[in-house]
């Protein structure tokens, strides 16, 4: 995949931990904490040149938030004092992995009581717990920060625990709010999803565990998830993430959210008896169950894992993005089929993002989308319904309603900024100077904002206005409630099609650059200059993406042509096949060393490709004996136009096949920057280019397509198992097993499936195979087995082996041990040592 710039998104770009913006370095002077000159201990701290924290206060963000009314008054010192603590941790376990109970019942036995000793201080009782309002325990929050679980010494178990469970997939740390908005959208695993702002990815995590929840082994469910972001970079750290799910119901898109592609067909273009009718609306246009709308902001509800937003936080933040939020809002909405629902969220406190967004949408949709009262569910999530009455700060000056604003502030005040929404009629510049002129000794409310010097009216003497829109039915969690962060959460159900204008508007708006409502190009590059600096917050949270959002919509991004959405025309650059990219490849050069990629008309990126090579699919289905209910025609995708060229074969789902379909009869609208499985892929060492089927299967693609397998796979008992895991290559003759060894040695030359037998059933029973999930990936060579799966696959799996076998008694299976150890292994097979290492570097990279 490239990126701006023309070059190769590294792994580097985003892998690299950020600043601890908690602490300051010991050689920063004593005054540069405003804390000292307050005689605090932080200053006084600071005196002795020991590091200290930034400075948790803003004078702006306390008058600010008390004029709003966020919480009341007698609140206000535990709101703020929890504020400056830093975030505890929290995790998710994921509930489509095999070992989501095995994972549940340590964490419920074993840690959630070591711990306990370890627990010194705060208000909490306990050291870990599950969230109680997030279903079967599968959410837990900690009450050891980050920071804490990485310098405690006494916590090193637990925190190894984590790194190693996140890292495989079964685990996601992600803030315990944030966990909130995929459970209002009530996901069916038959539901189209689409997560319009998705990095760094833990909601579409959650989403895809939602709709694969209730599949069986080797199927998959009927729905799908699109996962878009703004920019390439956040994009590959969102494939990082959700890769770890092993799925093929999801698509990385990468769009500006306000401009993401409707996908619709002509008339003439739709041909139901080619493409069939099995998803109905969905084959002409691209229309979705349920919509994450999970926008940008200004990100003032993470301030306890980001305290650097203390010294950057004012309220042209929250002013400025408001106009995105509605565009990007509004899209989601047209996208939206009716009867479906919308999750609007933000990480912000700020009613200006918050309710003047929800009421803006109502108020544009008509009676066509109503807001959702969802107070009775999950009834042990502490949250307090929002407001309907507000206020905008514009600077240093309150405004009740936009009368109040002054002709000069009216290009950055909107009046979709207030809670009625309401407008005046444009005023005369001249007779207002002409009135000023005769009347100088008169300061009327537009003069108050240009004389900063002078006191500015208070919040409390302002009669504000009332929204007539049900806003209560709003959610804002607020981080004193339940020692977490904040979040706001607005529930939309689309009851019927939108006006045909707000159609005709949203479109308008997706075939435009980006530009704030009426503010001028000066303003909003100062806007988004000061967001800059609030940009990565934190891998879980959705701030981060402020700046590099607004940015590139405010025109940094590569020019890529207006986009056809809502309109009835394909592109001009069809493809009505629908099943071939283009092969042509564009002459230009990525940074003089390389063609660029060509996907459609998306320069930069790879195509996305149908593999219609039959030699290479019966090669396949020959060598592993895949049986012919297990769809290979057609599912199968490659990233490379030249097919004869292919490293890598994905396997996408029924739900993704007709939208790749459908993008390939628009001419590729979707920007396509991830799709599908890793279900194959070939072997280059000297030994697998030897064997008689040049590709092996994956080990994300493996749990899929293990109960169709009939050739190429062996059940190994725990013991050899487990030899495998422990020293990644033995041979034959070493196999504790003898049948299982001789079995071994006549498997044909290449990859083959290791499957852990059960210790009750004998492997006589056919059916053993598909009850079995665990399983490996392995290479038969000339003498040996080899294991082709990552270390820290191999550390898990053995993990949980053992802690299985713990309550029970040791068997002698599990006494054996290897007749040599794994040094006199490794040593005694020198003629497939290089191989098989050449081997595994493949499978690891």
């Amino acid at each position: 995949m490239g990126g701006r710039g023309r070059s190769r998104t590294q792994r580097r770009h985003f892998s690299q931990s950020r600043e601890n913006v908690w602490k300051r370095p010991k050689s920063d002077p004593a005054d540069a904490n405003p804390g000292a000159d307050d005689g605090n201990d932080a200053g006084k701290a600071a005196e002795k040149g020991s590091w200290q924290p930034f400075a948790t206060q803003n004078l702006v963000f306390d008058e600010y938030y008390k004029g709003q009314g966020i919480v009341s008054q007698e609140e206000w010192d535990a709101f703020m004092e929890c504020l400056r603590k830093p975030l505890p941790a929290a995790f998710r376990i994921n509930s489509s992995s095999q070992f989501w109970m095995d994972i549940r019942s340590q964490l419920e036995n074993d840690f959630a009581k070591s711990l306990q000793a370890e627990f010194i201080e705060g208000d909490e009782v306990e050291a870990i717990r599950p969230l109680a309002w997030y279903p079967e325990n599968l959410a837990w929050h900690s009450n050891f920060s980050r920071m804490q679980l990485r310098k405690n010494q006494a916590l090193e178990r637990f925190h190894e625990f984590l790194k190693l469970e996140n890292e495989i997939g079964n685990i996601t740390r992600q803030e315990a709010v944030s966990m909130v908005p995929p459970l209002f959208l009530d996901v069916q695993p038959d539901h189209f999803v689409l997560d319009m702002c998705a990095a760094p990815g833990s909601k579409t995590f959650q989403l895809l565990e939602i709709i694969h929840r209730s599949t069986k082994p080797g199927s998959l469910p009927k729905g799908m998830v699109i996962a878009n972001d703004l920019d390439v970079q956040r994009c590959n750290l969102l494939i990082h993430q959700t890769k770890r799910m092993c799925t093929a119901n999801l698509v990385v898109t990468n769009h500006e959210a306000q401009q993401f592609p409707g996908c619709r067909l002509s008339k003439s273009q739709f041909d139901t008896s080619e493409m069939g009718n099995q998803l109905g609306p969905c084959l002409n246009q691209l229309l979705f169950d349920r919509v994450l709308c999970d926008v940008p902001c200004s990100g003032d509800g993470t301030l306890r894992k980001a305290p650097d937003i203390w010294r950057k936080w004012n309220t042209g933040m929250g002013n400025g993005i408001h106009g995105l939020q509605i565009q990007i809002a509004m899209r989601g909405i047209s996208l939206l089929k009716v009867g479906g629902r919308m999750v609007y969220s933000t990480c912000s406190m700020n009613p200006i993002e918050d309710e003047a967004v929800v009421a803006e949408i109502l108020r544009k949709c008509g009676g066509c989308v109503e807001l959702l009262d969802v107070s009775s569910e999950l009834p042990q999530l502490i949250r307090r319904p929002g407001l309907r009455k507000w206020k905008v700060r514009d600077r240093g000056t309150w405004l009740a309603s936009y009368k109040d604003c002054p002709l000069s502030r009216r290009g950055a005040v909107n009046p979709s900024m207030f809670p009625s929404g309401s407008s005046v009629e444009p005023v005369d510049h001249s007779v207002e100077l002409e009135e000023e002129q005769q009347n100088s000794h008169t300061t009327s409310s537009e003069d108050l904002p240009v004389q900063l010097d002078k006191p500015v009216t208070s919040a409390n003497d302002l009669e504000e206005e009332v929204s007539g829109f049900p806003l209560e039915r709003c959610m804002r969690i607020v981080p004193h409630d339940q020692n977490g962060g904040a979040f706001f959460i607005a529930v939309l159900h689309k009851v019927g099609p939108l006006p045909g204008t707000v159609e005709k508007n949203n479109s308008h708006q997706a075939k435009s650059s980006f530009h704030i409502d009426g503010q001028p190009d000066e303003a909003q590059d100062k806007v988004f200059k000061d967001m800059k600096t609030s940009e990565d917050f934190s891998a879980n949270g959705n701030s981060e993406k402020v700046a590099e959002a607004a940015l590139e919509a405010c025109g940094d991004a590569p020019q890529e042509g207006p986009l056809e959405t809502d309109s009835g025309n394909a592109c001009e650059n069809d493809n009505s096949n629908g099943v071939e990219a283009p092969s042509e490849q564009n002459d230009g050069k990525a940074g003089g060393k390389r063609k660029l990629q060509m996907q459609g008309k998306w320069r930069g990126v790879d195509p996305v490709v149908f593999l219609q090579d039959e030699d290479v699919i019966n090669s396949i289905k020959n060598f592993y004996g895949i049986v012919d209910s297990f769809p290979l025609s057609n599912h199968l995708v490659t990233r490379n136009s030249e097919t004869t060229r292919v490293k890598r074969i994905y396997y996408v789902s029924e739900s993704v096949k007709e939208l790749l379909e459908l993008n390939f009869k628009v001419g590729q609208q979707l920007k396509i920057t991830s799709i599908g499985l890793k279900m194959f892929e070939r072997q280059t060492s000297r030994e697998g280019t030897s064997a008689p089927c040049l590709f092996r299967i994956s080990s994300e693609g493996l749990p899929l397509i293990l109960p169709y397998v009939t050739k190429q796979i062996l059940e190994a008992s725990v013991a050899d198992f487990k030899h495998l895991l422990q020293y990644k290559s033995i041979k034959f003759t070493d196999l504790v097993d003898a049948e299982f060894s001789e079995k071994a040695a006549k498997l044909m030359p290449g990859c083959c499936v290791i499957v852990l037998r059960k210790d009750n059933i004998g492997s006589s029973n056919p059916n053993l195979v598909h009850e079995s999930p665990i399983a490996i990936g392995c290479w038969r060579g000339k003498a040996s087995l080899s294991v082709m799966v990552t270390a820290l696959d191999c550390q898990e799996l053995l993990e949980r082996l053992l802690l299985r076998m713990e309550p029970a008694k040791e068997s002698p299976v599990q006494e054996s041990k290897p007749s040599i150890d794994a040094n006199e292994v490794n040593n005694s097979d020198c003629d497939m040592a290089e191989d098989v290492e050449e081997i595994r570097l493949n499978a690891e990279g």
